[in-house]
């Protein structure tokens, strides 16, 4: 089957099991899921280094994201797509493993998903000309969230990353050690 169509068909199946939920419950908008925030594994940021930026999820506890490599072709993988500004160069964004998980819905079947807090890493590396002072990195995460009753449509979130960019690069310093410690 033809990806766009399927795409479409879980979207569709998405919004007629919203309007199909129960009279009086509160079903929330799928953006209203997902808390995503952009941290940089250096403040400030050296021309010439390289450096990661993570795009930190916090999905709303009872609710899940489907992973990256998705288990069947009918589901939206997490995508995350970066709008790198002039002088950077980007590397390839790494996801996470999600965990194998059942529900109501999805008939036995394992679905690959992401809970709780997970953290998308997105390598850049400022090349000799990026712009001093502060820059910007847009992304856009995009995902559908589910309970395990149903899925909400999919939904696209602006992530902005702010990064202080530095001449030498004896005054970049490593930031967020909490995300970016050596595991």
């Amino acid at each position: 089957m033809n990806p766009l169509i399927s795409r479409f068909a879980a979207a569709l199946l998405a919004a007629m099991l919203l309007r199909c939920s129960p009279a009086g419950s509160e079903t929330p908008s799928g953006k209203d899921v997902v808390a995503p925030e952009a941290y940089a594994s250096h403040d400030p940021v050296a021309r010439g280094m390289s450096f990661q930026l993570a795009v930190v999820l916090k999905i709303r506890p009872g609710f899940h994201v489907n992973a990256r490599e998705v288990t069947e072709d009918y589901l939206i993988p997490t995508d995350l797509r970066a709008e790198v500004p002039a002088g950077f160069k980007p590397g390839t964004v790494a996801y996470p493993k999600g965990t194998l998980q059942t529900f109501t819905f999805s008939k036995n079947k394992k679905l690959n998903v992401y809970s709780g807090n997970v953290t998308i890493l997105l390598p850049l590396t400022a090349l000799p000309t990026a712009p001093l002072g502060p820059q910007h990195v847009p992304m856009k995460l995009h995902y559908q969230a589910c309970s395990t009753e149903i899925c909400l449509p999919p939904v696209t979130k602006d992530v902005d990353a702010t990064l202080n960019v530095v001449a030498s690069t004896s005054a970049a310093k490593p930031a967020n050690p909490e995300i970016f410690s050596p595991r």
